[in-house]
Order: structure tokens, then sequence, then C-alpha cells
């Protein structure tokens, strides 16, 4: 749903690259959001997670497990929506195998070098990066047969254009494994105005 939320839009974009350069390039810092390996764990991540380079962990910023919602099958073509520094996407590699194939698009420049790097460190040919929006994906209709998403989507405002991205690129029959912040209550108007409140 798109909302009228009383801000910039264009602002609230580079307030979120501001708060998501951070996270990938001052990892240790506290957040208002949970971050790290440790948070991944408690989650419950899948067992690959232990495959996953250090540096990529520790800038995880997800807020809960879309890997409860199952395992990849090898030769499945994926698209992580705001894949961040690449953990989601990494693990989605090694499960999909060498004849699947992985996208992580995001839209901060510090993220997709550092999920690149994973990438290499890991040796994978399978998963590629690109900078882009999820209002609007760069890629052809029925491109994937799953999206991931990990806490990006409650970022955006405009909900109608993300899912009807999501659902244009998905092939007929494909799935969605998104994790991401709900609430019970609508968010009061001062609430929906705090800049803060909507990257953190």
């Amino acid at each position: 749903m798109s909302i009228d939320v009383g801000i910039d839009i264009e602002l609230l974009k580079s307030e979120i690259k501001k708060t998501y350069a951070s996270v990938s390039q001052e990892p240790e810092k506290d957040f208002i959001f949970p971050t790290g390996r440790a948070w991944a764990e408690d989650l419950g991540y899948p067992g690959e997670l232990s495959r996953v380079p250090d540096f990529v962990a520790e800038s995880f910023a997800g807020v809960a497990n879309p890997w409860s919602l199952g395992r990849l099958e090898p030769g499945q073509r994926v698209l992580d929506v705001g894949s961040g520094a690449g953990m989601d996407s990494l693990i989605a590699a090694l499960q999909v195998g060498p004849e699947g194939s992985v996208t992580g698009i995001d839209m901060t420049p510090e993220m997709i070098e550092k999920a690149r790097r994973g990438a290499a460190e890991l040796g994978l040919n399978n998963v590629t990066f690109v900078q882009a929006e999820a209002e609007a994906l760069p890629f052809d209709d029925s491109s994937f047969d799953v999206v991931l998403s990990n806490s990006v989507i409650d970022l955006i405002p405009d909900k109608d254009a993300v899912f009807g991205e999501i659902y244009r690129v998905l092939v007929p029959g494909g799935r969605t494994q998104i994790a991401d912040v709900t609430i019970q209550q609508p968010v009061s108007e001062e609430g929906r105005r705090k800049i803060d409140l909507w990257t953190g």
C-alpha cells in the first residue's frame, strides 16, 4: 500500500543509505537494531551460515529468518531484495549450487562492495550483486523462481510498487521468502514523520 508519509522520499533514501553504509563500514557500532553473526545464530539461520566470511556476517542487519520458510533447491534462480552485505545471498548461492544462480540487489554501494568481496572469498561464481532499488527492479518478467528479502520492505513507503515488482519478476508458481517488520496497530502520524524511525 502506498501511503503519504509526509516525508521527502529522496531524503529518506539518502538517510537509509547513510545508516546502512555505517552498518557496512562500522559494524562494531551500536545501532537501534541488532546486527552480526550471533544475531543470525539466535534467529536459527541454517548451517551454511558457518561458511559466510566474518566480514560479511558482522554487517548482517536482518530482523528475522527467511530460511524458516524452507531451503532452496539446486538449480533455482533466486533474487535477494535488499541483500545488504550479502549474507542471505551467499547462503542462497551455496544452497542452489553451481547450476543455480543468485542475484542480490541493494541501493547502498558500500554493502554491494562488501557482498562482492564475500562472494569472491567463497569462490562463488553463481552470485552477482547489483545496485538497484526494490521499487524498480532491473530484470525481465518471470526471471526468478524464488525472491528472498529480510528487513528492507519495511523501509520503503510504497509497498505496492515493491510487491508489484516482486511478483512481476517471479515465474508463475514461484515463491517468496520474506522476513520483515510487521505491526498490529497503525503507526501514528508523528511516528511516520520521524526519519530516524524509518531508517532504523
